[in-house]
């Protein structure tokens, strides 16, 4: 196998570790909501309103991160992100108050974590062409394994040692793996432009342009949206929905809402993976019915996880939304680079998650202002009407735009 064959594996391994702790760092204070809920004496809002700020941060940073890391040393901005939102993790479990967690957790943390994803997917993007789809399938595993290990893991350690040594945990194991990327992963020259100032702000201006220009891009970005609208309500609220509602232990509820769920994502999203890719050797288009069909299959289940009263029955749905929800994610970037041109890609990323978290970010202070009247079980079913439009979006693209928007007669890096 040759040397940069190897390395574009290697470099996998560690993305999907910094990806797996960007997720559980997420993931570990949802799940110890009502620990933090009864130690710090908040009410659902104020637990809501941390979490929607937290969305909001990442939100209003990701655009910026995608410029940065089209104009910057990538492997830099990986390595200080990563070390970033794991400091301010570790800090957050002495937390005291509810300006603490808003401080610590909503805008440190999820600051930081927001220069991830477009660098790192940048990255993968240039060293995996022909295995795009299925590197990013990987990659995007590593969300599932980190919700899942916080649910369980997370989840333990807060009911028998205390939610503050949880993040005690998470946040100083990122800082280990951070000194580790800065070490292995190697830095691209010739995907960092040489620009001064007045070039950055024309580099910036053709991002805009191309993207905002470009109707495949903006309908993708609106499908992107939907998944993330979901997942924020689900992540926020599902540990608590299950605690509530069949009496389990805050470690039993945390590792029951994530496990069942993200299991089947992981086979979803490998799947999803796998057939995108062979069906893209026909045409690349193809990979927006995979999307489609993800979005649209998993609607009926997200509507079944609220209105079931059967704890064995709402955990199979969980596992259906998840299976089809891996899809979708799949091919989120696949799809979405097929469009953009290999200069904007990460810009790309970050406008378009710019768009999914800021309109997402009033999901969880809005279940939980609404829990003590219409209850959680209506807000998570209400998610489903999502998950169509995202897929209507898909279809618009596939029929309509993706024929002319799409970039692949433009070279590769």
């Amino acid at each position: 196998m040759k040397k940069t064959e190897f390395y574009k594996w290697e470099l996998l391994v560690w993305l999907w570790l910094a990806f797996f702790f960007n997720q559980a760092d997420r993931q570990i204070f949802n799940v110890a909501l009502p620990l933090i809920k009864a130690d710090l004496g908040l009410s659902d809002a104020q637990l809501g309103l941390v979490g929607s700020l937290f969305v909001l941060t990442i939100g209003i940073c990701i655009p910026f991160a995608g410029f940065v890391g089209d104009l910057f040393d990538k492997k830099k901005i990986i390595g200080i992100s990563l070390l970033f939102w794991s400091v301010a993790t570790l800090l957050t479990g002495l937390s005291v108050s509810l300006v603490h967690l808003v401080l610590l957790r909503s805008l440190a943390v999820g600051g930081g974590e927001a220069f991830y994803a477009p660098a790192a997917n940048g990255l993968i993007s240039h060293y995996h062409q022909k295995t795009r789809a299925i590197a990013m399938s990987v990659h995007q595993t590593s969300v599932y394994a980190g919700v899942i290990m916080s649910g369980a893991l997370g989840g333990y350690i807060a009911q028998t040692f205390g939610w503050k040594n949880t993040f005690f945990l998470f946040g100083g194991a990122g800082v280990l793996l951070a000194f580790i990327i800065f070490l292995r992963v190697k830095p691209v020259a010739d995907l960092t432009p040489k620009l001064d100032s007045a070039e950055q702000k024309q580099f910036i201006k053709q991002s805009f342009i191309a993207i905002f220009r470009n109707p495949s891009a903006l309908l993708l970005c609106f499908a992107f949206f939907s998944m993330v609208f979901v997942n924020v309500g689900y992540t926020t609220w599902m540990p608590t929905f299950l605690h509530e509602k069949f009496n389990l232990t805050v470690a039993h509820a945390g590792f029951d809402s994530m496990f069942y769920h993200y299991i089947f994502a992981f086979l979803g999203v490998m799947s999803g993976g796998f057939l995108s890719d062979k069906f893209a050797l026909k045409h690349n288009k193809y990979r927006l019915i995979v999307q489609m069909l993800g979005l649209l299959l998993a609607a009926p289940f997200i509507f079944g996880m609220g209105q079931s009263e059967n704890k064995t029955e709402t955990y199979l749905y969980l596992a259906a939304f998840g299976f089809f929800r891996g899809f979708y994610e799949a091919n989120i970037y696949a799809t979405l680079f097929a469009v953009v041109e290999p200069p904007y890609r990460s810009t790309a990323v970050g406008l378009s998650a710019m768009f999914a978290f800021v309109t997402s970010a009033v999901v969880p202070f809005v279940m939980g202002y609404l829990k003590p009247t219409l209850g959680l079980a209506f807000s998570l079913s209400a998610m489903s009407v999502v998950y169509v439009m995202g897929a209507i979006s898909v279809l618009i693209v596939y029929v309509f735009y993706f024929q002319k928007d799409s970039q692949l007669k433009i070279a590769e890096p």
